[in-house]
């Protein structure tokens, strides 16, 4: 009998230590932070592309100063680059190729409530946009809502995928077409503050939501 407690014991250890390790064993995490408090992210290794492309890019100063400037209740907070930005720039220099990175899938990086996403345009690539990014923001899920995405969108959802989405809701339909970064592990609650903020017709909130990106060391 103390045998098999001490194995139990054992069991129980490694499956914690493997849940610590996928959610906070990954390298990177950064900080947005805005004038409604500070949202911490981590960013997912096993989409390494997008990894890298954000920590460049806050290396680079690319998000110093950016704005959140499109906000949909119970949908996406999104921020960076605006879609209008990128097409009339791309409008304005037809002969120069446009700019994406390409897609990287992974089971374990879906739309969850609080998950940091990369925007795209329709490109069949389903190709990211460089400098763009939303937080799913969501809304409940029901059980019949992911049989019938599964047979539209030819997807197996996992029982951890399923579990997440019936408990606490997300963005399912939006899986395999946008890639998914990393996900919220503080301050969750901000960003649910700032999905709430009045907007103009065209999503912009009415008062502009600043945010300053950063690595957290």
């Amino acid at each position: 009998m103390h045998y098999n407690y001490d194995m139990k014991k054992l069991l129980v250890l490694c499956l914690w230590f493997m849940m610590v390790q996928y959610n906070y064993g990954q390298s990177k995490r950064i900080l947005f932070h805005t004038a409604y408090g500070d949202v911490k992210v981590l960013l997912y290794d096993f989409t390494p592309k997008h990894r890298d492309l954000i920590v460049d890019a806050i290396q680079d100063s690319v998000y110093a100063n950016a704005f959140f400037n499109r906000i949909i209740k119970d949908f996406v907070v999104q921020g960076g680059e605006h879609d209008d930005a990128i097409l009339k720039r791309e409008q304005e220099n037809p002969w120069a190729p446009k700019q994406r990175l390409d897609p990287e899938f992974d089971e374990r990086a879906f739309h969850k409530i609080g998950a940091l996403g990369a925007g795209r345009d329709d490109n069949p690539r389903k190709a990211s946009f460089l400098n763009q990014l939303y937080f799913v923001v969501g809304k409940a899920v029901t059980a019949d809502d992911l049989d019938r995405l599964q047979i539209q969108k030819d997807i197996t959802y996992t029982d951890l995928q399923r579990k997440e989405y019936l408990d606490n809701g997300g963005l399912p339909r939006l899986d395999k077409d946008y890639t998914v970064v990393g996900e919220i592990y503080e301050g969750l609650d901000v960003m649910m503050k700032i999905s709430r903020l009045q907007t103009e017709a065209a999503d912009y909130p009415l008062t502009p939501v600043s945010f300053n990106l950063s690595l957290i060391k």
